[in-house]
């Protein structure tokens, strides 16, 4: 387990096979089993107020700004990922370049199992991503994904 550099607001449930740091926690916040939740120290990850990571889901935020907002529902196996790409090889990323960028999750919202959303994306307020979805693209508030890619399924107001 590591913990380091945590910015906290109140309160943390963060179980001890977690790794966490470069992050700011809102109150009461938890983390399940074996959860890699990290920033850097140029971008320190954000986590709202009353949001729950289930286990076994990885939130990078090293390379570029990630930011989950209050109350958020993440299922077990999601991957968020502000940077993604062949980094070992950098004969690779000739033809694979690196991607970073930010990713922003609204209040209120719910990520399903074994979701991954890549960099660049921001969803709105209220939004529920199916389980086994990719997202690729940014959603207004209220709407609900699903797929592989992620398209929109409905919108709920």
């Amino acid at each position: 387990m590591k913990i380091s550099n945590i910015i906290l607001k109140g309160t943390a449930n963060i179980d001890d096979s977690s790794s966490v740091n470069n992050v700011s926690l809102g109150n009461d916040v938890k983390i399940a089993k074996r959860c890699s939740v990290f920033g850097s120290e140029n971008s320190v990850l954000e986590v709202g107020a009353e949001t729950y990571i289930g286990m076994n889901s990885c939130i990078n935020g090293f390379m570029a700004k990630v930011k989950i907002g209050c109350n958020v529902s993440i299922a077990q196996n999601v991957n968020i990922m502000s940077d993604s790409g062949p980094n070992a090889s950098k004969e690779m990323q000739e033809y694979y370049p690196l991607i970073s960028g930010s990713v922003e999750i609204g209040d209120h919202s719910w990520i399903g199992a074994n979701s991954v959303i890549l960099p660049n994306v921001k969803l709105g307020k209220f939004c529920v991503v199916a389980a086994n979805s990719l997202v690729t693209q940014s959603f207004c508030d209220y709407s609900v994904v699903a797929g592989n890619p992620a398209k929109l399924i409905k919108l709920l107001k």
